[in-house]
Protein backbone atom coordinates (compact mmCIF):
# COMPACT_ATOMS: atom_id res chain seq x y z
CA UNK A 1 0.00 0.00 0.00
CA UNK A 2 1.59 3.31 -0.90
CA UNK A 3 1.29 6.29 1.51
CA UNK A 4 -1.41 8.34 0.02
CA UNK A 5 -3.78 5.37 0.70
CA UNK A 6 -1.91 5.39 4.22
CA UNK A 7 -3.41 8.48 4.87
CA UNK A 8 -6.44 8.42 3.39
CA UNK A 9 -7.11 5.00 5.51
CA UNK A 10 -6.08 7.22 8.50
CA UNK A 11 -8.45 10.41 7.24
CA UNK A 12 -11.08 7.88 7.02
CA UNK A 13 -11.05 6.93 10.49
CA UNK A 14 -11.85 10.41 11.68
CA UNK A 15 -15.12 10.23 13.26
CA UNK A 16 -17.81 12.67 11.96
CA UNK A 17 -17.36 15.93 14.05
CA UNK A 18 -14.00 15.66 14.82
CA UNK A 19 -11.09 16.89 13.53
CA UNK A 20 -6.98 16.19 13.48
CA UNK A 21 -4.27 18.10 12.23
CA UNK A 22 -1.97 17.12 9.33
CA UNK A 23 0.92 16.13 11.80
CA UNK A 24 -1.54 13.88 13.75
CA UNK A 25 -2.06 12.16 10.39
CA UNK A 26 1.65 11.84 9.60
CA UNK A 27 2.68 10.60 12.82
CA UNK A 28 -0.29 7.80 12.85
CA UNK A 29 1.14 6.39 9.36
CA UNK A 30 4.98 6.71 10.32
CA UNK A 31 6.07 10.05 8.61
CA UNK A 32 5.91 12.08 11.21
CA UNK A 33 7.86 15.68 10.80
CA UNK A 34 6.18 15.29 7.77
CA UNK A 35 2.28 17.01 7.73
CA UNK A 36 3.07 18.31 4.07
CA UNK A 37 2.98 15.42 2.74
CA UNK A 38 -0.64 14.72 3.99
CA UNK A 39 -1.72 17.70 2.52
CA UNK A 40 -0.25 16.90 -0.62
CA UNK A 41 -2.45 13.83 -0.63
CA UNK A 42 -5.35 15.44 0.00
CA UNK A 43 -5.11 17.84 -2.77
CA UNK A 44 -4.28 15.10 -4.98
CA UNK A 45 -8.36 13.45 -4.36
CA UNK A 46 -10.60 13.40 -7.02
CA UNK A 47 -14.23 15.45 -6.11
CA UNK A 48 -16.03 12.35 -5.76
CA UNK A 49 -13.88 11.06 -3.12
CA UNK A 50 -15.36 8.85 0.07
CA UNK A 51 -12.07 10.43 2.27
CA UNK A 52 -13.46 12.92 4.80
CA UNK A 53 -10.79 15.09 3.80
CA UNK A 54 -12.44 18.39 5.19
CA UNK A 55 -11.69 17.14 9.00
CA UNK A 56 -8.24 17.31 8.27
CA UNK A 57 -6.55 21.32 9.69
CA UNK A 58 -3.25 22.51 10.55
CA UNK A 59 -2.04 22.42 14.44
CA UNK A 60 -2.92 26.03 15.28
CA UNK A 61 -6.83 24.25 14.60
CA UNK A 62 -7.35 26.44 11.72
CA UNK A 63 -8.54 25.37 7.97
CA UNK A 64 -4.93 26.08 5.74
CA UNK A 65 -5.69 28.70 2.98
CA UNK A 66 -6.94 27.07 -0.34
CA UNK A 67 -9.35 27.70 -2.89
CA UNK A 68 -11.73 25.42 -0.92
CA UNK A 69 -11.15 26.40 3.04
CA UNK A 70 -14.81 28.33 2.77
CA UNK A 71 -16.52 24.97 1.45
CA UNK A 72 -14.23 22.98 4.16
CA UNK A 73 -15.53 25.37 6.69
CA UNK A 74 -19.42 24.87 5.37
CA UNK A 75 -18.94 20.77 6.03
CA UNK A 76 -17.03 21.25 9.09
CA UNK A 77 -20.27 23.31 10.46
CA UNK A 78 -22.28 20.77 9.19
CA UNK A 79 -20.77 17.63 11.16
CA UNK A 80 -21.24 20.20 14.45
CA UNK A 81 -17.79 21.62 14.44
CA UNK A 82 -17.89 25.31 16.38
CA UNK A 83 -14.93 28.00 15.04
CA UNK A 84 -14.40 30.84 17.49
CA UNK A 85 -14.21 34.18 16.18
CA UNK A 86 -10.67 34.00 15.05
CA UNK A 87 -11.88 31.53 13.03
CA UNK A 88 -9.92 28.65 14.50
CA UNK A 89 -11.38 24.86 16.33
CA UNK A 90 -10.73 24.24 19.82
CA UNK A 91 -8.61 21.01 19.58
CA UNK A 92 -9.13 20.34 22.75
CA UNK A 93 -13.10 19.31 22.33
CA UNK A 94 -12.71 18.47 18.59
CA UNK A 95 -9.39 17.17 17.98
CA UNK A 96 -10.05 13.29 17.13
CA UNK A 97 -7.84 11.00 20.04
CA UNK A 98 -7.95 7.56 18.50
CA UNK A 99 -7.84 4.52 20.79
CA UNK A 100 -4.30 2.95 21.32
CA UNK A 101 -3.82 -0.57 21.34
CA UNK A 102 -3.00 -1.95 24.16
CA UNK A 103 -1.40 -5.65 24.50
CA UNK A 104 -3.04 -8.32 26.09
CA UNK A 105 -1.18 -10.33 29.04
CA UNK A 106 -1.55 -13.69 28.82
CA UNK A 107 -3.50 -15.59 31.82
Amino acid sequence: MGIYNEIYCAVRKIPRGRVATYGQIAAIVGIPKDARRVGYALSALLDDSDVPWQRVINAKGEISERPSAEVQRIFLEQEGIIFTKCAQIDLLRFQWKPMKRTQRTKR
